[in-house]
């Protein structure tokens, strides 16, 4: 049997399984003969084999591919709790959302990807290549960032939400294997953090993607995607008059116009310096002491992610496969097809 151990490894930390706990459930299988096979150095019989796929529920398709999809960047929460088997499972479920995409890419024309690399090297700040993209995508200079999600899927990015716990995982950006964009955020945190982790991820595909760059080890490139996403969402020229003299008091209406959290505008006004450090303690002592940290008046508005499930829908329904169709043309378990791509009932889809 023609079993690719690198695809075992995936299906067995997807499942959130170790070694030693996937051996337990599998007749004839210990953990130091899984752990000599899946470092390429032993073999297991067809027998084992065979039980294995059955219990981890992958297709036997799946262990003879190939998903490379590199999401190194992924953001986690609380790093310190987060544990290994929790990390490896979102990793490969980021990594089948790529793979998924570009599967879907064989029977759909996905729109074009307008939104151009740009290096740091070459010169231009964080800061610039915001103020050039918001141009370019035709915001103007005073007004928030609306319908953020839409903007990019329209210029070629994929928006996908995913459910996990959020106190592990954030958002992620890569490109998939056959070099489409995306950004994976977690649904479960409000609108105005969601707006900004798609901000600091837009960030890093434009500048820290392309595989023609070259970084120093010095680069810190989550500083930059920060920058980036500072001046995306709250542009200098446009904020700056507000932020002087900021009161308490003048928080919420901000945040109800830039769409972003209080904390940030709070930072914002530190980071242009309208603040002192002092005035920047106060701030995030009153909003701690509000239980704002933890949950923020009023909840600003996000356009709901489309493209990938609309490409999903089509297939459906212009293509006429069912889940177990797509499951096996895709080799994936029909429950991986479920979980990604069947949307909540309450999404409207968008047609680009």
């Amino acid at each position: 049997m023609n079993v690719n151990y690198k695809q075992l490894i995936f299906a067995r930390e997807y499942r959130k399984l170790s070694q030693t706990e996937l051996a337990a459930h599998i007749p004839g299988l210990s953990q130091p003969n899984l752990s000599k096979f899946e470092k390429g150095l032993g073999i297991l019989s067809d027998e084992v084999l065979n039980r294995i796929i059955k219990f981890l529920n992958f297709p036997e398709s799946f262990f003879e591919i190939q998903i490379s999809n590199n999401v190194e960047n992924a953001h986690y929460r609380r790093k310190a709790s987060v544990t290994k088997t929790q990390k490896s499972a979102i990793e490969y479920s980021n990594k089948l959302i790529g793979y998924i995409i570009d599967e879907m890419s064989a029977s759909l024309d996905y729109p074009r990807m307008t939104i151009k690399f740009v290096n740091v090297d070459d010169g231009y700040s964080p800061e610039k290549i915001a103020w050039f993209l918001r141009r370019f995508l035709g915001i103007q200079e005073g007004d928030p960032v609306r319908d953020i999600v839409t903007l990019l899927e329209k210029n070629g990015i994929f928006v996908v939400e995913i459910d996990e716990d959020v106190d592990v995982f954030d958002g992620v950006s890569f490109l998939t294997d056959n070099g489409y964009p995306v950004i994976v955020v977690n649904k479960n945190f409000s609108n105005d953090h969601k707006r900004r982790t798609i901000a600091h991820e837009l960030g890093h595909i434009i500048m820290h993607l392309s595989k023609d760059f070259i970084f120093a080890d010095d680069r810190n490139k989550e500083k930059e995607a920060d920058r980036f996403a500072n001046e995306f969402l709250m542009p200098e020229c446009a904020i700056i008059n507000s932020l002087r003299y900021l009161k308490l008091s003048s928080l919420v209406e901000l945040k109800r116009y830039w769409l972003v959290s209080m904390a940030s505008i709070v930072r914002r006004a530190y980071d242009l310096k309208c603040i002192d450090k002092d005035k920047y303690t106060y701030f995030n002592r009153e909003l701690g002491r509000k239980g704002y940290k933890k949950n923020e008046p009023i909840d600003v508005y996000i356009d709901h992610p489309s493209l990938f499930i609309t490409a999903y829908r089509m297939h459906c329904n212009e293509l006429e496969y069912s889940n177990e169709e797509l499951a096996n043309a895709f080799h994936l378990p029909q429950d991986v097809i479920e979980r990604f791509c069947v949307p909540a009932k309450k999404y409207s889809l968008r047609i680009f």
